[in-house]
């Protein structure tokens, strides 16, 4: 992560970085989520003056719902991994024009999301929903081992998740995977209210459909 040089330091940042250790040193103590977030920000503030070992901490806290964020969406590791080991150079390099209102955890999900939805939108066609497997037969009075019957769940709506549009899967993901609220979603997304409540809606739909079978 030291391709890029420490840019100059900014007017006014020395006052920034002070600003920011104070509100985490003297502030309320709040909830785990806001003293992360105080943190967040004073790293980021130190990463872009050039501190690098800032930066490495971001990457340590964020790295791994930032992958598992990336996989849901693309569905295989290597691309996920890829797709954020380029969102942090990406961000390493914007930081000096990071806006801290927004959030380090949040500005990080709209990157990688970025990535994942440019990469969706190269691939070939998905595979209609309608071709999503139903499960499998079984002889009567036996039972499948759970373990398998859940990973055949599990495979065929990873499936089904593959046939609906990049913005329609990034929205469910967001939501039911990961736990963002709808403000949060619109913010990563670059969208309204409005548009996460009707993405998400369609993409339930269409799920819920697909699955029909394995309920």
């Amino acid at each position: 992560m030291r391709e890029r040089t420490g840019p100059p330091t900014p007017p006014g940042a020395a006052d920034r970085r002070q600003a920011a250790a104070q509100s985490v040193a003297d502030g309320p103590a709040g909830t785990d989520a806001s003293r992360g977030a105080l943190a967040d920000r004073l790293l980021a503030v130190r990463a872009a003056e050039g501190d690098d070992d800032a930066f490495a901490v971001l990457v340590r806290r964020h790295s791994g719902r930032l992958t598992a964020l990336a996989y849901h969406l693309l569905g295989n590791r290597p691309d996920a991994e890829d797709a954020v080991q380029d969102a942090f150079l990406s961000a390493w390099r914007q930081l000096p024009e990071f806006r801290h209102g927004a959030g380090f955890g949040t500005w990080m999900y709209r990157i990688v999301t970025n990535r994942c939805l440019n990469a969706l939108r190269r691939r070939p066609p998905a595979l209609p929903l309608d071709t999503v497997p139903e499960p499998p037969a079984t002889d009567a009075g036996s039972t499948p081992p759970r373990m398998a019957e859940s990973d055949a769940a599990a495979a065929a709506l990873t499936q089904a998740l593959g046939g609906l549009t990049p913005e329609l899967r990034t929205c469910w993901v967001l939501r039911e995977l990961h736990g963002l609220h709808y403000d949060e979603i619109a913010q990563v997304t670059g969208t309204s209210e409005q548009t996460v409540r009707g993405r998400l809606f369609r993409a339930r739909r269409a799920l819920t459909e697909a699955m029909r079978p394995w309920r």
